[in-house]
């Protein structure tokens, strides 16, 4: 869900909380959100409940099948200039979205896209390895001419007998923890993976397990066919203490489909929805990579949410006071703030938030089991080794949209050694014990400001133009300095995240 729909959340939620809704978890389930008011949301915006494009077939009698059919077109088309290189870029992409909805308990949603996108050049150094896409995986060709790709992703939704209990879902799409821009315990950030996942709502609790197949391209030399498989179970569980505090248990496991010995496929003993995964490792002698979190969030004045994350990929609290800096002290961390309505003008809104992750997070001792899913991190898009603060003012009026967004990141980039930033290095080829502490090694300091004018032509269709200049700085210890400018023209009904501050 782009971070344009997701502001009218954030409107409506931090307005009128309530004890059924679960803002940290997401994609939403549409039977969390059905009361949602846009009478809170002070801006055109594409509705909660959204039948744009929409033709319901058998209505009445109320006893027969009926069956409810969405088509939304799906562009994104943008052309800028990279005043680094002095050379003009250019996006196309196309598709469609399909939604299925049969007597509100079965659901079929799909998307497909494909295109040719060029990248900037402070982008495009992230594509010249392997050619893959965080947004949409695999891509073909050089910068030069445009890397082409084909994606899909969507769902199967079935909740019996329409109950606003339990849902079922099988498909290939993204999942997202917490109420930030980024996240430390799992973003929307790298590709759609296959997943299944079980959704339970039961009073003041949401509890989430989903069990997905991902792709470790490591050791592949960037041909497809020989990625490695790999596994992960997730379990989020979700509880609204009072509509205006909620907190959140996050776990999860990693392992490799293949090993020295045997090739593994969906290991049983990871299928029970409800064990702790640290004492499951250890009863089984797993080499497997599990990890925790927690999540709280909370209203303050009605106007604004604090929001909180702390990840723990290990936790040993006698080293963690003896402050030697071990290494295996790995843990991530984020403290955020929203403000809406801010300062009694409508349509302001204000964010801040702080990012630290210590080395070594999300990396494990056998590569293919890093929190990691094809060549993407599943956290934070940085990795790991770097403190952030970010900052965004958006102000919204009818139709128009004005974004300044900036960020400022101190990451400590490996040398000749490994020091925790690449999670696709192995632990083991650590330098040293002790004396590890965050944004060591060469320091590289990346400041990036992004200033976006959006005017939405069809709001029900996400239809909107936009205009941006996006200015990016890097510099380090060593010396190395560069600025790297662009700017941007886009007319764009896409939902996706797209990230350009990694």
């Amino acid at each position: 869900m782009g971070q344009e729909i997701q502001q009218a959340f954030d409107y409506w939620h931090i307005q009128n909380p309530n004890q059924t809704f679960h803002s940290s978890f997401k994609p939403y389930l549409s039977k969390t959100f059905y009361k949602a008011s846009d009478s809170l949301i002070p801006f055109k915006f594409y509705a909660f409940n959204n039948f744009f494009l929409t033709k319901t077939l058998n209505e009445k009698p109320e006893k027969r099948i009926w069956y409810q059919l969405q088509l939304h077109p799906l562009i994104d088309l943008e052309g800028g200039q990279d005043l680094l290189t002095n050379r003009f870029v250019k996006n196309v992409t196309a598709g469609t979205h399909l939604k299925l909805n049969i007597n509100n308990d079965f659901t079929f949603a799909g998307t497909i896209i494909g295109g040719n996108i060029q990248q900037p050049f402070f982008l495009d150094t992230n594509f010249t390895n392997q050619k893959i896409s965080p947004e949409f995986g695999q891509t073909y060709g050089i910068n030069k001419t445009g890397y082409s790709f084909v994606d899909y992703f969507g769902y199967l939704s079935y909740s019996p007998n329409n109950n606003p209990y339990f849902n079922l879902q099988a498909g290939r799409d993204k999942h997202f923890i917490g109420d930030g821009y980024r996240s430390v315990l799992l973003s929307d950030f790298a590709p759609a993976y296959p997943f299944f996942r079980i959704n339970t709502n039961l009073w003041h609790f949401q509890y989430n397990v989903w069990y997905t197949w991902m792709n470790d391209p490591s050791l592949a030399g960037g041909i497809k066919n020989n990625f490695a498989n790999k596994f992960g179970t997730f379990h989020y569980l979700s509880y609204n203490i009072i509509k205006e505090l909620n907190i959140g248990l996050f776990e999860n496991v990693i392992w490799r489909g293949t090993d020295s010995n045997q090739i593994r496929t969906f290991d049983p003993a990871y299928l029970n929805p409800i064990v702790f995964y640290r004492p499951q490792e250890f009863a089984v002698g797993s080499p497997d990579n599990s990890f925790i979190g927690f999540n709280i969030n909370g209203r303050i004045f009605k106007t604004a949410k604090l929001y909180a994350q702390i990840g723990l990929d290990e936790f040993f609290l006698k080293e963690i006071r003896a402050r030697r800096g071990w290494w295996a002290n790995k843990q991530a961390w984020q403290l955020g703030a929203k403000y809406v309505n801010a300062f009694k003008i409508k349509g302001l809104s204000i964010q801040a938030e702080y990012n630290q992750v210590r080395p070594y997070t999300y990396t494990h001792g056998i590569v293919s089991q890093n929190y990691a899913h094809y060549g993407y991190p599943l956290a934070h898009p940085l990795g790991a080794n770097f403190y952030e603060y970010l900052g965004i003012i958006n102000y919204r009026h009818n139709r128009m949209q004005f974004q300044i967004k900036g960020n400022y990141t101190v990451i400590g980039k490996d040398s000749t050694t490994n020091l925790g930033s690449n999670i696709y290095l192995s632990y083991v080829t650590r330098p040293f014990e002790y004396g590890h502490k965050t944004a060591q090694g060469i320091k590289t300091e990346i400041l990036q400001s992004d200033v976006k004018f959006t005017y939405y032509l069809i709001p029900d269709l996400n239809l909107r133009l936009e205009l941006g200049y996006i200015q990016q700085s890097i510099k380090n210890s060593k010396g190395y300095e560069l600025q790297n400018p662009y700017i941007y023209l886009g007319l764009k009904t896409s939902f996706w995240n797209t990230y350009r501050d990694y």
